[in-house]
């Protein structure tokens, strides 16, 4: 009687044993697609494309506010930036506590807003038009006339209200002396004022295609963006309304 016992449970056993090494066996692929897929995204999304979420609307018509874009990294990898490119880069920092963005420059070490000591700040990335690059000199002079009622963005103190109907001075962009021809611009740039720039080696000149919303290289302090802050080529939005962008 316990001879036979001793060999139904070696029988369990031999059958127990396949049934945990095919278990083992399933659970090890599994974790090696797990990790392939997460080498993959990282290689896909540090070195190959970048994903990004547009916060604002500086560049409707072609984007419009929360719009979600792709870029390709490798464009910059392997070649230049060129004048005509909608470009995601890197323009400053954002505050790990209050999620403040905060614009140009280096995150300092302490908050100006919440106070608190940073250690971890985020990178706060803009998506803009590039106008000029190394060695372009870039001038907004006046150029024709527009009505107020003709436009859908005015800043303010170009106007008393909404239905003011007077005629507003336009603006004119001219690279190396020519006038840009920008047929992304869904209305006229009011003109603030004559402007000069001279992009200096290894920088670009960005600005926003809606022009009286957008807080582009017209009002920063430094207007240049430096080579090594240009992340990629904005190629197609997918989100939510999917479209190849030029």
């Amino acid at each position: 009687m316990g001879e036979e016992k001793f060999r139904a449970e070696q029988e369990e056993k031999k059958e127990e044993k396949p049934v945990k090494n095919r278990f083992l066996s399933e659970l090890f692929s599994w974790l090696q697609v797990i990790v392939m897929a997460a080498v993959i995204a990282f290689v896909l999304t540090n070195f190959i494309i970048a994903n990004s979420e547009v916060p604002t609307g500086s560049m409707i018509p072609t984007i419009n506010e929360h719009d979600r874009v792709i870029g390709s990294r490798l464009s910059y990898t392997f070649g230049e930036p060129e004048r005509g490119d909608i470009a995601i880069f890197k323009f400053g920092w954002i505050c790990e506590h209050c999620k403040s963005a905060m614009g140009e420059g280096t995150a300092p070490e302490t908050c100006p807003l919440c106070g608190e000591t940073i250690s971890r700040p985020k990178t706060l990335y803009y998506v803009k038009r590039v106008i000029g690059v190394p060695g372009d000199e870039i001038d907004i002079r006046q150029g024709g006339t527009v009505r107020a009622s003709d436009l859908t963005e005015i800043p303010p103190g170009f106007v008393d209200g909404p239905s003011d109907d007077a005629e507003l001075v336009t603006a004119e962009v001219y690279v190396n002396g020519e006038k840009l021809e920008e047929p992304y611009l869904a209305e006229p740039m009011l003109y603030t004022g004559d402007l000069h720039y001279e992009v200096p080696e290894d920088c670009y000149f960005m600005m926003g295609d809606n022009r009286n919303n957008s807080q582009d290289a017209r009002y920063w302090q430094n207007p240049y963006i430096s080579e090594d802050k240009m992340v990629a080529k904005v190629l197609l939005r997918y989100f939510p309304d999917p479209g190849l962008l030029k």
